[in-house]
């Protein structure tokens, strides 16, 4: 009943600051649906310009699919020799392709071929590339059939769980993690910091409560709260977005139930060791994108070294980015990523430890 009363407490003191009622449950929706556009693997529209040097029948219909596909925003097409180097340099463009004359002892009569491109932003040059070569490999691939041959050898490539590879159904879950873990750092690393700068932590230390009632009087209230948002993230995902749910939430509320403990036991550290709100958020943020750099949700895990991994493999929110993804797109039960549960449930025994020691500390002083 006294812890009761200790979370109806933060409740209030929560719902008081009724200005950040709309940054605590409209706020994640609006940047779920905004991240949701922006933050996407997908490139489109590579802006490219076409030089055309020749009068070659087959270069004018290659130049005609790349007009013709999104991949492509073509922005201009000449026919006069420019310095490719400058028309990089200017930025406007991020590929130059040139089609010349075939050479003299080419029978089939196709384009010689010259791609420049800009390799500042090196994955969209890769990626713009590879497209390229698609329409290439597409159109001679046409042309054999035509003339009724064939390749002698066929590749068939099977896309399983994201057969149409929307980056919207990898990014959105991964995103929903991330807002419950800003939600929940921020807000429980400010708790107990505070009751200092109120002094009120006397009242509490003098009341009956003992440390773990206070300890999940803070912790409890932020949980609920990060819940909420996880749900109605989830719900944005769905509807919004329409990514497919194919396994159980259950699974994923318990995965959320244990990666919060370990969340929120660090975030009650950083409001133990800090002396302000501002210290803590201070913490709190450098700790937030720490977390986002080694999580996998914008990089994969593989690519981290393997003298940093080791901080990867201490990250919660690296474990629930990848059980939500298994959850979401893979429609996979627990026995798939158990392994995952027991790493989140290591991680949340050692923090909560190490933070209820120090939040005893705090208050034997």
């Amino acid at each position: 009943m006294r812890l009761f009363y200790l979370i109806k407490k933060e409740f209030i003191e929560i719902f008081r600051q009724k200005e950040l009622l709309p940054l605590i449950f409209i706020a994640p929706i609006i940047q779920i649906i905004i991240l949701g556009y922006v933050v996407k693997t997908d490139i489109k529209n590579i802006p490219v310009e076409i030089i055309n040097l020749t009068s070659n029948k087959n270069a004018s219909r290659i130049i005609n699919r790349i007009n013709h596909t999104p991949l492509f925003r073509v922005k201009a097409i000449s026919d006069q020799n420019k310095d490719t180097v400058e028309l990089l340099k200017r930025g406007q463009v991020k590929a130059v392709i040139i089609f010349k004359d075939p050479p003299r002892q080419n029978p089939l009569n196709y384009p010689e071929i010259q791609i420049n491109l800009d390799g500042i932003d090196s994955n969209t040059s890769l990626i713009a590339a590879g497209y390229f070569n698609g329409i290439i490999k597409k159109f001679l691939l046409d042309n054999l059939e035509k003339a009724g041959m064939h390749q002698p050898v066929m590749s068939k490539t099977l896309i399983r769980f994201n057969p149409t590879l929307e980056s919207i159904n990898y990014m959105g879950p991964g995103i929903v993690a991330l807002l419950l873990t800003i939600i929940s750092l921020f807000f429980t690393s400010i708790s107990i910091v505070r009751e200092k700068e109120q002094q009120t932590m006397d009242t509490l230390l003098i009341s009956r409560l003992t440390p773990i009632e206070i300890y999940l009087g803070k912790a409890i209230p932020t949980s609920i709260i990060g819940l909420i948002n996880m749900s109605l993230g989830i719900a944005v995902v769905m509807i919004w977005f329409r990514v497919p749910v194919r396994g159980n939430l259950i699974y994923l509320l318990l995965a959320s139930i244990i990666f919060l403990s370990a969340l929120l036991a660090y975030a009650l550290l950083i409001s133990v060791i800090t002396s302000t709100q501002q210290q803590a958020l201070f913490f709190a943020w450098f700790t937030m994108l720490t977390f986002m750099l080694l999580s996998g949700l914008f990089t994969p895990i593989e690519n981290i070294p393997s003298g940093l991994r080791i901080l990867a493999d201490i990250n919660p929110i690296r474990y629930l980015i990848k059980i939500i993804r298994e959850i979401f797109l893979k429609g996979n039960g627990i026995e798939y990523f158990y392994k995952e549960l027991l790493y989140l449930l290591a991680i949340a025994s050692a923090t909560i430890t190490v933070s209820i020691i120090n939040f005893k500390r705090l208050i034997s002083k």
